[in-house]
């Protein structure tokens, strides 16, 4: 293989790919770029055969061929070559690349080394507004279970039907769900997307309302953009019911400046993240105050917010942090707290928009 091609545009497509690129990995060639060149065309492949991410960027092809190139070194090395044009050669298990009156090498693999990537075929797939599917992944990812005891909550679910798509994520202690409209789809189907992918894919869109298309065939999902094509293996078994889990009727609704608010518990987290302290928050409601307090052995605060509450009177605690990460995706002016008494689920929603977005959070038991 032998190439020429624009340093600034192979930096581009390693940042992309290299993020599919396994940390860890038994195999070594996983930890590896694949390098395909074809038909003036340089690809860039790598994969963790969970996720795998290829990008195409245009090359003066010399002599056609492939190789593996060590992912992190050589990324970390074509970010220093962004000014120049490249000429890469791969010989054997050595690459040389020469840039201006210089050079280096790299050992590599053979290409043979480097698993197929599954090629999803252009079948059944639904498709959104950039911006939205953006918005969707940001109110619901940061829900997702992180505990290896329960894989299926690892992802998150999409209920792909006629006009919307319907997301949820939940780790056993808060649980988000967003609803966004679709521009078209081939199926209605529930899906359990990887976290991992649907972060990178969510990056990597760009946030306009031009359409994102995603294909899905057997138990993967494709996505294309531009000449990136991602595509990462769903998630295998029954999501929970998470139906069951949101509750339908409340006692207590509680009006409260979003502002105002994510200001108060951003101050409250400051006090109360110690280890043993839980970054506990415990909120008094009367018909129009909030009294937000946090106490630790660093210090306290209590901080009284304007509020408007239908229904009675309620003191609650909660592990502040899942208020902060709730609070930061949120674009509204008020939001609401839908409760029962102070052991029951709270449901938090933008005010007017409880369709579209809810985020619930169990309450935890004051010391």
């Amino acid at each position: 293989m032998k190439i020429e091609c624009n340093g600034n545009d192979l930096c581009e497509a390693v940042g992309r790919v290299i993020k599919a690129v396994s940390a860890r990995s038994t195999n070594p060639v996983l930890e590896g770029i694949r390098m395909t060149a074809e038909d003036g065309t340089l690809t860039l492949s790598a994969t963790d055969l969970e996720l795998s991410i290829e990008h195409m960027i245009r090359a003066d092809v010399i002599e056609s061929g492939e190789t593996v190139v060590p992912g992190k070194l050589f990324g970390d090395f074509v970010k220093k070559l962004t000014s120049q044009n490249i000429v890469l050669s791969a010989n054997g298990s050595r690459l040389k690349i020469d840039y201006e009156r210089s050079e280096g090498e790299f050992g590599c693999y053979s290409a043979d080394q480097f698993p197929e990537i599954n090629r999803v075929e252009d079948t059944q797939h639904f498709e959104m507004k950039n911006s939205e599917f953006r918005d969707l992944v940001n109110k619901v990812a940061f829900s997702v279970c992180t505990d290896d005891s329960h894989p299926t909550l690892k992802g998150v679910l999409f209920e792909i039907n006629e006009s919307d798509v319907v997301a949820v994520a939940l780790d056993g202690y808060r649980l988000a769900k967003c609803v966004k409209p679709l521009i078209a789809t081939t199926a209605e189907t529930s899906i359990v997307v990887p976290v991992r992918a649907i972060m990178e894919i969510s990056k990597l869109v760009p946030d306009n309302d031009d359409v994102v298309m995603f294909y899905m065939h057997k138990n993967y999902l494709m996505v294309r953009l531009d000449a990136t094509t991602i595509t990462t293996r769903l998630i295998d078994g029954d999501f929970v019911n998470y139906r069951q889990i949101v509750p339908q009727h409340f006692d207590t609704h509680v009006y409260i400046p979003k502002a105002l608010f994510e200001d108060a518990i951003d101050r409250a987290v400051l006090m109360a993240r110690t280890e043993k302290n839980n970054y506990l928050v415990r909120f008094d409601i009367t018909e129009t105050n909030m009294t937000v307090k946090s106490r630790s052995d660093v210090g306290n605060v209590e901080e009284n917010l304007p509020v408007k509450t239908d229904g009675a009177d309620i003191s609650i605690s909660f592990n502040a942090r899942y208020f902060t990460e709730f609070l930061h995706c949120m674009n509204c002016d008020t939001i609401v707290l839908n409760l029962t008494n102070a052991t029951s689920a709270c449901v938090v929603s933008p005010a007017g928009s409880v369709d579209e977005y809810i985020y619930l959070v169990l309450p935890v038991r004051s010391v």
